[in-house]
């Protein structure tokens, strides 16, 4: 460890570091310590290149960028004087020359540190009255990405990611000096599975996502913490709301977790809590044998006629249930107490699983996979014997992972038993089958926490209410068990919580 001052302000920060990654571990660049930057990211390697991070450093004779100057005992920085001012201003005056005066259409506006910086360190007026120059607007790099060339201010930061991250190398800076422009090579269009994180590092609006280009303003938006519930990583994302509708999904730095970074697989995934799909009403199979439209009340009401008379006649043992990996750790406390209160051990959760690569994506594909294990809902396989054998009556599923052709491919083999009440978010073929449904919440309608893949458990808060009648899973099974008089207490103890 070694002392420097910042400032003023007295630090201790790790020797090695430069002073833009120190005061980053710290957590107060740009949360106390102002030091403008464009090229630099805590998660690329360091390019020097915007020169937008020059501080005075007592006992050096010029500037340094504070990106590239490796921290010493003793080193005093100062990061405001009139220097350091007056190198920002020169900088940002070069930065401006050509680039656009376009922030009202921009899509970037709103988050643009361009347009930031411009405010807190630029000029009121600009000197030069040459034309700027012109370059390619709309080109399309690949199926996600759009570039406006002429708002590029050369950071690289999106050439270095295809470089270090993703590691594809779709992307280059062509031609020399103030004809570079950002390019993809010949024949290679930017179509990587990490794709769409350009558009996160670029900090103008020169690169856009083809999902979210004009969709909103960025300023309307609701940014509420979320995780994605792509795979069993548990990525961190900001969930993006407009008037109860989710727009994006970006991602939040966790460094035990995701990083800085997220898969365009997982980043799309927001689609599905507005899917037209969606299931929105509770219904309940009629004397027809159609499902009717019914209230949730009466759907309720019905799943305890059905786990009661199974009861009654055969005992609890008849009573299982298909717990869902997309639940949350206290929807499946709540399913795990029911079964306990009613004396029944015959229990799973089915798991998809799918492909996987080295950075972030895992072959599980459900968030809450491993809360589900450690709630102790195992591989389906035995259940499986047990309905085919006629050891389960009835059966409590939540969503409709098990009708994959990786577990039983078709809804018949439950068509045989006595009922089938379904909690579920979608539309599904297990709805042939069922003699109940009721509408169930996405993880981002009601919060909880979810356990990834390495045990960490997260919490997460509701981002949105849903635009129809719909209780939590967690909150039927609770008045499963009320209108059945048995307690959903003896939970199991639950690990510790990062948000």
């Amino acid at each position: 460890m070694v002392h420097i001052r910042v400032d003023g302000t007295a630090y201790e920060v790790r020797e090695g570091l430069t002073l833009l990654q120190a005061l980053d571990d710290l957590g107060v660049l740009m949360k106390g310590v102002d030091i403008p930057h464009y090229c630099w990211h805590p998660k690329l390697s360091i390019d020097g290149s915007c020169r937008m991070c020059q501080v005075e450093v007592e006992g050096m004779p010029k500037l340094q960028i504070a990106c590239g100057t490796p921290v010493r005992d003793g080193m005093i920085i100062h990061t405001r004087s009139e220097r350091a001012l007056a190198a920002r201003e020169g900088v940002m005056e070069l930065l401006l020359v050509n680039h656009p005066l376009d922030c009202p259409i921009c899509d970037q506006a709103g988050e643009c540190k361009l347009q930031d910086y411009a405010f807190e360190y630029g000029q009121a007026h600009s000197r030069t009255r040459e034309p700027r120059r012109a370059l390619k607007k709309r080109v399309e790099l690949g199926s996600t990405i759009i570039l406006d060339q002429e708002r590029c201010i050369l950071c690289r930061r999106c050439v270095r990611f295809c470089r270090e991250v993703s590691a594809t190398n779709e992307l280059a800076v062509t031609q020399r000096g103030d004809r570079s422009t950002i390019e993809t090579f010949p024949g290679k269009p930017l179509e990587n599975d990490y794709s769409m994180n350009v558009a996160d590092l670029c900090p103008v609006g020169a690169l856009t996502t083809r999902d979210f280009r004009f969709k909103t303003r960025v300023w309307s938006l609701e940014e509420v913490p979320g995780i994605c519930t792509g795979c069993s990583r548990g990525c961190n994302v900001h969930v993006g709301v407009v008037d109860h509708e989710v727009r994006r999904y970006t991602p939040r730095r966790n460094d035990e977790v995701n990083g800085t970074w997220l898969c365009d697989q997982g980043r799309m995934t927001y689609r599905e809590i507005g899917a037209p799909d969606r299931i929105t009403e509770p219904a309940v199979r009629g004397n027809s044998g159609q499902l009717v439209g019914a209230t949730l009340d009466r759907a309720i009401g019905r799943a305890v006629e059905l786990i009661r008379e199974a009861v009654q006649k055969e005992g609890p043992g008849v009573v299982a249930a298909l717990a869902s990996a997309h639940a949350t750790n206290e929807d499946l406390a709540a399913l795990r107490g029911l079964l306990r209160a009613l004396g029944s051990e015959t229990h799973a959760a089915p798991v998809l699983t799918g492909s996987s690569d080295a950075l972030l994506v895992r072959p599980e594909k459900a968030a809450n996979a491993e809360g589900a294990r450690v709630a102790g809902f195992g591989e389906p396989g035995l259940l499986f014997d047990k309905i085919r054998g006629g050891g389960v009556r009835v059966l409590i599923v939540l969503g409709h992972d098990v009708i994959h052709e990786q577990f039983l491919g078709t809804p018949e083999p439950l068509a045989a038993l006595d009922g089938v009440i379904l909690l579920d978010t979608h539309r599904s073929r297990l709805e042939q089958v069922a003699d109940v449904v009721i509408p169930g919440r996405h993880l981002a309608e009601k919060g909880g926490s979810v356990t990834n893949h390495a045990g960490l458990v997260q919490a997460v808060p509701a981002a949105l209410e849903p635009t129809f009648e719909a209780i939590a899973e967690a909150q039927v099974l609770a008045r499963f068990a009320d209108a059945l008089d048995v307690s959903l207490t003896d939970e199991p103890e639950r690990k510790r919580e990062v948000d």
